[in-house]
C-alpha cells in the first residue's frame, strides 16, 4: 500500500486541519503526536503500553539504530516492526540532527558526513544514499532524508550553505529510493530567515515529496520566533500534503503549531519529564517529588482514564520516585503519553466540530506553562548532558 493523505476538514477560524495519513501498517489520524523511541523503544514502556495510551505511530532514529544494534541484525529479524514487536506505523528520522549534535564530526561536504560514534568512537560515513538504504532496510513507513541541520545562531552564510547542501542531499535521496511502500518526506531548512525558509519550501515542493517537515526549529530560539517562522513557511506548502514540525511536544506549543497548520509532532519531552517526576495535567506540570504530594490520596488527574490514574494515588507515585523504584518511570510515562495523545484527540475533535478556537483558548487559559527562562535553562542543560555523555 502506498502512502496517502486525506485532508478531512480545515477549521474556519485558523489554519488548523484534521486529516488521515494512510500507511502500509495502518491509518494515522491527524493532528498526531508521535512518541519517541529513538533506539527502537519508548523508554520504560512496552508496545502494549503504547497501544493502551492510544499511540498510533512511533518515531525511531536511524542514527541510533544503525550504531546499535545495527541494521544487519534487524534485517535478520525481518524489519524494525518485528524486531520491536510494534505492528503500527513507524517514522524513522534520518539521524541528521544527531550526527551534527552528538557525534564528533570529521568532515562534511556535499558527499556526506564522516563522524565518530558517540558510543565507541568508531568512524562512520553517512551519505544521502546510505541513509535511505538504512531506512529502507529498517522498513519504516515514513522516512526522512539526510539534512544539514545548523544552529540557529550560525551566520547567514553558514545557514545558506546548510540549506543548499540539504537541497542537494534531498535530490540524491529521491533518486536513491527503491521501495514504493515507504513515504520519503522533504525537510525544510533555512534557520530563522523567512526568505530562506520560503526558498527551501519552494525547492522541496519541486521534488514533489508526499509530506514536508520543518527542521532546525525549536532548538533554542524564543518561541515567538519559532512560530513566526513556522507561519511564514507553512503558507507556501501544498494543502494536500502532511506538515511535520520536528521535535516539538509541549501542550502549549502543540496548540500553536496546530493553529498554523501543522499535522504531525514528535518529542521526547513527555517521557523525559515523566522520568524526572514531572507529570502533565490540565493545569500544567506537577513535580511529583514535592513534599505536598506525600499524603495525597487522589490520582494525578481526577478524570484521567490512563492505567496510572485508574489504579494509583499521587502518594504512591511520590513514594516510588523518592525510593527510585523503576516502576515510577513506567507509570509516569504512561500518564504523560496518555495525556498528550488524549489532548491530540480532543484537538482533532474540536477541529471537526468547529470549536478549535474556543478549545484552544479555554485550555491555555487554565494551563500554567513553564517559565520561558526556566524552560531554556532546562533544555540547554539537557543538550549539554547529551553532548557530555557522548
Amino acid at each position: 500500500m502506498e502512502h496517502s493523505f486525506e485532508l478531512q476538514k480545515k477549521h474556519s477560524g485558523s489554519d488548523a486541519r484534521a486529516g488521515v495519513i494512510r500507511t502500509a501498517h495502518g491509518d494515522v489520524t491527524t493532528p498526531v503526536f508521535m512518541p519517541v523511541g529513538s533506539q527502537g523503544s519508548v523508554k520504560a514502556l512496552t508496545p502494549e503500553d503504547l497501544r493502551s495510551v492510544g499511540a498510533r505511530i512511533v518515531l525511531c532514529n536511524a542514527y541510533h539504530i544503525y550504531l546499535r544494534p545495527g541494521v544487519d541484525l534487524i534485517s535478520r529479524f525481518g524489519d524494525l516492526h518485528r524486531f520491536m514487536a510494534w505492528d503500527g506505523p513507524i517514522l524513522t528520522d534520518s539521524g541528521g540532527y544527531q550526527v551534527f549534535s552528538l557525534a564528533p564530526l570529521r568532515r562534511i561536504d556535499d558527499d556526506g558526513v564522516v563522524f565518530r560514534s558517540h558510543i565507541d568512537g568508531s568512524e562512520h560515513f553517512f551519505s544521502p544514499e546510505k541513509v535511505i538504504e538504512i531506512q529502507e532496510a529498517l522498513g519504516a513507513d515514513i522516512i526522512m532524508p539526510l539534512d544539514h541541520c545548523p544552529s540557529h545562531v550560525d551566520d547567514p552564510a553558514t545557514l545558506a550553505e546548510a540549506m543548499r547542501r540539504t537541497h542537494v542531499w534531498a535530490e540524491r535521496s529521491v533518486k536513491a529510493r527503491r521501495r514504493g511502500d515507504q513515504a520519503l518526506y522533504g525537510i525544510i531548512q533555512g534557520g530563522l530567515s523567512a526568505e530562506m525558509r520560503r526558498a527551501s519550501a519552494e525547492f522541496m515542493m519541486s521534488l514533489d515529496f508526499p509530506g514536508y517537515a520543518m527542521g532546525g526549529l525549536s532548538l533554542g530560539e524564543p518561541k515567538e520566533v519559532t512560530f513566526d517562522i513556522l507561519e511564514k513557511t507553512l503558507g507556501h506548502l501544498p494543502a494536500d500534503r502532511p506538515r511535520y514540525l520536528m521535535g516539538v511536544g509541549s501542550p502549549e506549543d502543540i496548540f500553536e503549531g496546530v493553529a498554523r497548520g501543522v499535522d504531525m509532532f514528535d518529542s521526547a519531552l513527555p517521557t523525559r519529564t515523566a522520568r524526572n517526576g514531572s507529570l502533565f495535567t490540565a493545569h500544567g506540570r506537577h513535580n511529583i517529588l514535592n513534599a505536598a504530594f506525600r499524603d495525597a490520596d487522589f490520582p494525578v488527574e481526577e478524570y484521567c482514564e490512563c492505567y496510572t490514574c485508574r489504579h494509583f494515588t499521587v502518594a504512591y507515585l511520590h513514594h516510588l520516585f523518592k525510593s527510585r523504584e523503576l516502576l515510577a518511570y513506567r507509570l509516569a510515562s504512561i500518564h504523560n503519553l496518555h495525556f498528550m495523545i488524549e489532548l491530540m484527540r480532543d484537538i482533532r475533535g474540536s477541529i471537526l466540530n468547529g470549536s478549535f478556537a474556543d478549545f484552544k483558548r479555554d485550555f491555555l487559559d487554565g494551563y500554567v506553562t513553564t517559565n520561558e527562562e526556566v524552560r531554556m535553562e532546562q533544555k540547554n542543560k539537557w543538550l549539554r548532558t547529551r553532548r557530555e555523555s557522548a
